[in-house]
């Protein structure tokens, strides 16, 4: 996350609802870390408490895995946009 404030309400309800519009179990990570969070869950991401410099991991599995990790991975590159025009 590059965003100064991190995985905050706004970007994380966003990633929750992208998240939920797949069929895949998808569930993300601080990068070296052991837990893993639904994608889902807006709670769940929050809680993860990812500020700026924190490397989130996704992962799905499902007939649609592929496009759910690309779409994810979108909207974190967007926020990542979004912070250098700033």
């Amino acid at each position: 996350m590059r965003r100064e404030l991190g995985l905050h309400a706004r970007p994380a309800g966003q990633f929750a609802a992208t998240a939920g519009k797949f069929r895949s179990e998808i569930w993300v990570s601080r990068q070296g870390g052991s837990e893993w969070m639904s994608a889902t869950s807006v709670l769940s991401l929050l809680s993860m408490a990812a500020t700026r410099g924190t490397v989130l991991v996704i992962r799905a599995a499902g007939e649609d895995a592929k496009e759910a990790v690309a779409a994810l991975g979108a909207i974190i590159e967007q926020e990542l946009e979004s912070t250098l025009r700033a």
